[in-house]
C-alpha cells in the first residue's frame, strides 16, 4: 500500500457491524474520503427451517479485528491514527442480544432481523388486538406487528429460553440492538458499560413511543417486557464515552445510526421529500418526512430518520423494507450453486434480453412492506422448456427492482410528492445491469455515488459532527461524484409486466402460514415433471397448473 505524504487532518472511524460483514472504516472529515478500512465476513447459522443466528461474542471480536487491521494499514501508508477524533457505529437493526449485565455473557445466539421463529407469537400479538389487526401499534410505534422487529424476538426469547427468563426475573438481563452489545462492551462490559442505544435504533422495537421518543408504558404492558432490560435512548450524535482497550483505547464514541439510516445521511438527504435505497441483504427505501412523523396508510414503517445532537431536531422518515434482495443472490450461489460467485449473476443475467416470462418472489422470510405477511413463500413461476438459469438470474435480479417499485409507488401515496429520481447505495449497486434495470422499471432516473460506503460514511458524519470535526452546514457538506442511469424501454411495457409481477406475488401469499386457511392455495390436475416442490427451503417453483382460489 502506497505511503501518503498529506495531511488529512482530523479523522473519523466507523464501525459498521451488517448482517454478513464486519467493517471499519476510516474517514477524512475534511473531504469525506475514505482513506482505509478492513471486512470480515460473519458466520451466521440456521438451527432450524426460518431461524437465523449469529455470535454476539464473534460480532464483538471481528469488531476489533477490524479495527486493528485498519489502523495498521494507517500506519503502512504513514497516515498517524492518532489523528483519529472519534468513532461512529452503525448497525444491522433489530437484531436481538440479551446478555447477563453481571458476568458480560450472551445469554442467547443474537436472532438476527430477518429470523421468523416468532411467528407464533405475532398470531398471538395479532389476536389480542382489538379486531385482530396487524396494525393496532401503529398510531404509538409506527410499526405493525410482525417477526422483525425486536419486541418480538425478546417476548419469544423470554417464553422459549429459560436462562433468559431466569435473568430477567432477576433483573439481570439486559436487551439490545447490536450497537447496544458493541457500546457496552466498547465502555467497560461489567466495569462500568453504557447499556445506550440511539433513537433510529430504538424506533426498530415496538417499544419506543414515535412521538414522545421514550420507553412506552402501554407498549411495554402490551408485550410484557420491564423496562429493566432495556437501554437509555441517546441522541445520534453526542460524546457517550471512549473506547475502553484496544489500539483506540481512549477515543469517543460520538454517533450511532441504524444501518439505513446511517445510509440517509451519508447520501446527505437533509431535506424533506428526499430519498435514498440501500441494497444490500435486503432492501431499504427511506424517504425524508422533515420533523413530522407521517403514517402511512399504504403499508410503510415510520420510523425515526435522524437526530444529530441532543439539542437538534428529530426528524422522521417513511421506510419500505423488502427482506430479501442480495440474500437471493448468495442462495442462487450456495444453495443452488448457479453461480460461482455473487458478482457472477451480472454477465450471466446479461447472456438474456429478458426472463423469457419468469417472475421469482423471493419471500423466504415472508413479506415485507407493503404487504407484511409472513405467511408467504418465495416462487419462481412463468417457466417453460425455454426457460434456462440465465433467465433465473435475471428474474432474481428483478426481483429486487419490482420490490422497490412496490415500496415507491407506496410512498409517492402516503407522501403526495412522487420523487423525481432515487438515490441508491449498498453493495448492489456495484451491479450496472442491476442498476439499469432500477431505472427502467421505476421510469425514473437511478443515481449511485461513485464512492459506495455511505452507510459508514454516515456514521462517521454524525460522530466528526459530535466533537466538532466534521460540519454538516449544506454549503461544507463535500459533493459526492455520482453514476446516473435513466429509463431505456417504454412505460407501457413496464406496466404490463408489472401487473404479472403482481400476479406472482399473490401465488406466493398464504402458503405456509401460522393459521392460514389451506383452502386459499389449490393445485389443480397432476403437476407436469418440469413443476416440484422445494419444501424444506420454502421454495415454491411453479408451471401454469397452479390456481389461486378465489
Amino acid at each position: 500500500m502506497a505511503k501518503s505524504t498529506r495531511d488529512f487532518g482530523p479523522l473519523v472511524g466507523a464501525i459498521d457491524q451488517g448482517t454478513s460483514s464486519t467493517r471499519f472504516l476510516v474517514f477524512a472529515s475534511k473531504t469525506s474520503e475514505l482513506l482505509s478500512y478492513h471486512q470480515v465476513e460473519l458466520k451466521q447459522s440456521f438451527p432450524k427451517e426460518g431461524w437465523c443466528e449469529e455470535d454476539p461474542k464473534e460480532i464483538l471480536a471481528t469488531c476489533y479485528e477490524c479495527i486493528d487491521k485498519t489502523v495498521q494499514n494507517l500506519k503502512d501508508m504513514n497516515i498517524d491514527p492518532s489523528n483519529i477524533k472519534s468513532i461512529g457505529i452503525t448497525n444491522q437493526r433489530e437484531t436481538t442480544v440479551v446478555w447477563n449485565k453481571e458476568t458480560g455473557e450472551p445469554l442467547h445466539p443474537a436472532v438476527v432481523w430477518l429470523d421468523t421463529r416468532t411467528g407464533a407469537t405475532v398470531d398471538k400479538l395479532v389476536n389480542k388486538t382489538p379486531g385482530k389487526n396487524k396494525d393496532h401499534l401503529q398510531p404509538l410505534c409506527g410499526l405493525p406487528l410482525s417477526t422483525y422487529f425486536s419486541a418480538v424476538k425478546l417476548r419469544w426469547l423470554m417464553d422459549n429460553v429459560k436462562e433468559v427468563k431466569e435473568a430477567v426475573d432477576k433483573k439481570k438481563c439486559a436487551f439490545g440492538t447490536v450497537d447496544s452489545w458493541l457500546m457496552w462492551n466498547f465502555t467497560g462490559g461489567t466495569k462500568g458499560g453504557l447499556h445506550i442505544t440511539d433513537f433510529t435504533n430504538a424506533s426498530r422495537t415496538m417499544l419506543m413511543n414515535i412521538q414522545s421518543l421514550k420507553w412506552d408504558d402501554k407498549l411495554c404492558s402490551f408485550f410484557d417486557i420491564p423496562k429493566h432490560v432495556l437501554p437509555e435512548i441517546r441522541s445520534s450524535a453526542e460524546v457517550y464515552g471512549n473506547m475502553n482497550k484496544g489500539v483506540l483505547a481512549g477515543v469517543p464514541i460520538a454517533g450511532i445510526l441504524g444501518d439505513q439510516q446511517a445510509a440517509l445521511v451519508g447520501q446527505t438527504c437533509f431535506k424533506t421529500g428526499m430519498a435514498k435505497n440501500t441494497y444490500g441483504t435486503g432492501c431499504f427505501l427511506l424517504y425524508n418526512t422533515g420533523e413530522e412523523a407521517i403514517f402511512s396508510k399504504n403499508g410503510l414503517l415510520t420510523t425515526v430518520a435522524y437526530k444529530l445532537g441532543k439539542d437538534a431536531p428529530t426528524v422522521y422518515a417513511l421506510e419500505g423494507s423488502v427482506a430479501i434482495t442480495g440474500a437471493a443472490v448468495r442462495w442462487l450461489r450456495d444453495n443452488l450453486g448457479m453461480i460461482k460467485d455473487a458478482k457472477d449473476i451480472e454477465p450471466l443475467a446479461a447472456t438474456v434480453e429478458n426472463t423469457g416470462g419468469v417472475y421469482f418472489v423471493p419471500a423466504f422470510s415472508g413479506l415485507y412492506a407493503p404487504y407484511w405477511q409472513t405467511d408467504a413463500r418465495g416462487v419462481i413461476c412463468g417457466m417453460t422448456q425455454y426457460t434456462t438459469k440465465a433467465h433465473i438470474a435475471r428474474a432474481v435480479l428483478e426481483a429486487t427492482c419490482w420490490q422497490t417499485r412496490e415500496l415507491l409507488d407506496a410512498m409517492n401515496q402516503d407522501s403526495g410528492i412522487p420523487l423525481t429520481q432515487l438515490q441508491v447505495d449498498g453493495g448492489m449497486t456495484a451491479n450496472n445491469l442491476l442498476m439499469q434495470l432500477q431505472a427502467d422499471i421505476l421510469n425514473l432516473k437511478v443515481v449511485r455515488p461513485s464512492m459506495p460506503e455511505t452507510t459508514a460514511l454516515g456514521a462517521a458524519m454524525a460522530a466528526g459532527h459530535a466533537v466538532g470535526v466534521w460540519s454538516l452546514k449544506p454549503e461544507d457538506l463535500t459533493a459526492i461524484t455520482t453514476d446516473e442511469y435513466t429509463p431505456a424501454i417504454k412505460e407501457e411495457e413496464v406496466n404490463v409486466r408489472y401487473d404479472k409481477w403482481k400476479l406472482a406475488v399473490q401465488k406466493s401469499m398464504h402458503w405456509e402460514g401460522h393459521g392460514a386457511d389451506p383452502t386459499q392455495v389449490r393445485i389443480y390436475n397432476s403437476l407436469p415433471a418440469s413443476v416440484f416442490l422445494l419444501t424444506s427451503m420454502g421454495l415454491l417453483i411453479l408451471g401454469r397448473h397452479l390456481t389461486s382460489a378465489t
